[in-house]
């Protein structure tokens, strides 16, 4: 079921491995659905009650169950195996997802419930993009040509969430914002089903129970923390960064479409810097590079901290942008290495809710900041966190490195994959 080195491992080398476009395009459907869910739910929300602060309560309430629960869920990927796992809880988070779409659909809905079936889909949420990392981890044997796969994958998770409002605004062009909900709860059932039905995921078995196991999990726990700071780092200052824009558009008289172009320039930084670190044969090992590129983040939003206008802060942007997705792509393989055997799923759920938790933490911090502190000093707190991560993430390389490999773990990609 392993894909067999390349002597010169490419993009297209990643979707000629048997069966990787169909088990990838089926991932990718099914996790459009996280690109549109939010936004769907809030203006679902806000259409039902007609009250800002419920939509913001229950869309809390969903994004802290659906993160906070991740690794759990994981675990059950690890331990039954993706198809025993994944089809029940796509299941039941599609009829949940469809419940609620049905019960907001008129006005005058109650809140309660609709809070109440936000909070039981987000502690169903699938983790395809977890389990879909896990799979190639086990398809890909060459460290360089995994390496690409995540940098596909992560510039493909990119687009998913900016094409996933997208198609939320063309829904409600023509129907209500609880069609959009519906719609969000067809693609993750489709999308998961066909998922585990391809031969690649069928051909991932749960890892047997052996008596090391505890001892296993506690070795890749201290090698998991470079990976999940600098994680938690990011999605630190991604999560201000969108509130200090939209801050920054209304001290200038901007209007809010400024905003969105502004974003849009971090999102193709971002995926232009995935593609170029997933091309590029590292001669440096994946820790020793994390750092670099969680400083990069923090630099470039200091820089937009000084911007004098539009123009200067969107290259800022768009130069923090460039180094995000190398930044997770690389907590990502860091983690995958990590993984004692059965924790796979779970060692990337690790760092996927860390970057999640960073960004609401930070959304909530530097809302607290703005007006109080001068948007100049609120962007240095911002780039500040990921210079922190980064800093953190020196001290946490040299700390695993003298951790023994787990059992069954692959090597460092600089002594797997380098040239």
């Amino acid at each position: 079921m392993s894909a067999s080195p390349s002597r010169r491992p490419s993009y297209a080398a990643v979707l000629r491995i048997p069966h990787t476009r169909r088990t990838f395009t089926t991932a990718l459907v099914g996790r459009l659905s996280y690109g549109m869910v939010s936004l769907a739910m809030l203006l679902t929300v806000t259409r039902a009650t007609g009250s800002y602060a419920v939509a913001g309560a229950v869309l809390a309430l969903f994004g802290a169950t659906s993160v906070f629960l991740s690794p759990a869920r994981a675990a059950l990927i690890d331990r039954y195996g993706p198809r025993r796992a994944l089809t029940p809880m796509a299941s039941l988070y599609a009829t949940l997802l469809g419940a609620f779409a049905a019960t907001a659909w008129r006005p005058e809905a109650p809140p309660v419930l609709l809070g109440a079936l936000a909070v039981a889909a987000g502690a169903c949420t699938p983790p395809l993009g977890p389990t879909m990392r896990a799979v190639w981890g086990e398809v890909v044997e060459d460290r360089r040509l995994l390496q690409r796969a995540y940098s596909l994958d992560g510039v493909a998770e990119e687009i998913l969430f900016v094409s996933g409002p997208l198609m939320v605004g063309g829904v409600v062009q023509f129907a209500p914002p609880a069609a959009a909900v519906a719609l969000s709860a067809v693609l993750v059932w489709t999308g998961t089903l066909g998922f585990v039905l391809s031969p690649v995921v069928a051909g991932v078995r749960p890892a047997a129970v052996k008596a090391e196991r505890s001892r296993a999990r506690l070795r890749g726990g201290r090698a998991l923390a470079q990976p999940v700071v600098v994680a938690a780092g990011v999605g630190l200052a991604l999560g201000a960064l969108d509130l200090l824009v939209m801050a920054f558009a209304e001290q200038r008289h901007h209007g809010d479409d400024v905003v969105a172009w502004v974003l849009a320039a971090l999102s193709a930084g971002s995926a232009v810097g995935g593609l170029l670190n997933g091309a590029v044969n590292w001669r440096t090992s994946a820790k020793a590079r994390l750092p670099l590129m969680a400083g990069g983040v923090g630099l470039a939003l200091l820089a937009a901290g000084l911007a004098p206008g539009l123009g200067t802060l969107t290259v800022a942007v768009a130069c923090a942008g460039f180094f995000v997705a190398p930044a997770l792509t690389t907590s990502y393989l860091i983690a995958d290495e990590a993984a004692p055997p059965g924790f796979r799923t779970q060692a990337g759920a690790w760092v996927n809710t860390a970057v999640n938790a960073g960004s609401s933490a930070g959304a909530a911090g530097v809302g607290l900041l703005v007006g109080r502190l001068s948007l100049g000093w609120c962007f240095a707190v911002s780039g500040g966190m990921a210079l922190v991560a980064g800093l953190a993430a020196v001290r946490g390389a040299g700390a695993a490195s003298a951790v023994p490999c787990p059992s069954g773990a692959p090597m460092d990609s600089a002594k797997a994959g380098s040239v």
